[in-house]
């Protein structure tokens, strides 16, 4: 589910950590930077079943129509279209999604305001009004009715944000990463999607890899080579920036540095190209405007000395570009 990139980011964000002496044992750091990763998909599964207990909500306000002591025709006739909806029950019914909310032990007992703030707005929104009034539906509107309202009122939710903030620092930066995972999700569901189809995992297997533990050992062997070779690349990167003192460039452009020489050395299945242009666009996020072409620049010299010294051995057709 997650992509390349994302690992990289979390490996860079441990090794910032580690190299800034948060943590001193490398077993540790490494246990957090998978927790860090185990928290994206209780996350995950947190909007979920905010979505879902917004739906429960629903209907129970619906129900709760029909006893007023002078209910309209609306109130004793309620439309359960949207409650109907199949992608709403699918969701709704996997036994995947349901073992994985009582697994994060996710309840919302104690933010029913935040249920009810949401609930009103979808209520009132045009989006929900023009599909209940429409004359019956297909299984693609009722997939696209789940996306509009999953992403403008659950992905972009002040109230959850600011919840989700608040409650785990790991949520910090990955709330919006999450909340398109959520809605590439809701796109890849099917009709022939039953209660028993698990959702997608959190780790995907290569397709050019034999081993389903592909990423785990990808993120795994980032982290762990990137400090042990962290000296030796230090002396490499030293050499190619001459008219600049180490300690004086920004810690992050050294990391992501670090952890491009790890993917050129000793990852013969990533193209040197996708690695390069991978701690481009990641220094875009976390450095200086600088940060790229400079990068860029070191990675291009280390790259020529590397090939001409035989240190980069890439695997398959076309790998060395």
């Amino acid at each position: 589910m997650l992509g390349r990139r994302h690992y990289r980011i979390k490996v860079y964000q441990s090794l910032y950590s580690w190299f800034m002496g948060a943590e001193t044992r490398p077993e540790i750091a490494e246990k957090n930077l998978f927790q860090s990763i185990d928290k994206i998909y209780e996350l995950y599964y947190l909007q979920i079943s905010l979505f879902l207990e917004v739906i429960h909500f629903y209907g129970i306000r619906q129900e709760e129509a029909k006893r007023k002591f002078l209910p309209t025709e609306e109130d004793l006739n309620p439309n359960y279209k949207f409650l109907d909806n199949l992608v709403v029950r699918q969701i709704m019914d996997n036994k995947n999604v349901q073992s994985q909310i009582q697994h994060y032990k996710i309840s919302w007992t104690e933010e029913q305001e935040m249920v009810q703030k949401i609930f009103k707005k979808i209520r009132s929104s045009k989006e929900i009004k023009e599909y209940l009034s429409s004359a019956g539906s297909t299984y693609q509107q009722d997939q696209e009715i789940v996306y509009k309202i999953m992403k403008k009122f659950v992905a972009r939710s002040p109230e959850l944000q600011f919840y989700c903030d608040e409650r785990s620092i790991y949520w910090t930066d990955d709330f919006h990463s999450v909340s398109m995972l959520v809605l590439k999700t809701i796109r890849m569901l099917s009709e022939t999607f039953s209660d028993d189809t698990p959702f997608p995992t959190l780790f995907l297997n290569n397709p050019d890899e034999d081993s389903p533990e592909e990423d785990k050992k990808f993120i795994r062997e980032l982290f762990r080579k990137t400090i042990n070779q962290s000296e030796d690349y230090g002396k490499l990167i030293e050499a190619k920036t001459r008219n600049w003192e180490l300690e004086r460039i920004a810690l992050t452009d050294i990391l992501l540095l670090k952890m491009a020489l790890t993917e050129l050395i000793y990852f013969p299945s990533i193209p040197v190209k996708v690695t390069l242009n991978e701690y481009i666009e990641i220094s875009k996020l976390f450095s200086t405007q600088k940060s790229k072409l400079f990068i860029n620049g070191v990675l291009d010299k280390l790259v020529e000395e590397l090939k001409g010294a035989g240190e980069i051995k890439k695997t398959g057709r076309g790998l060395m570009t």
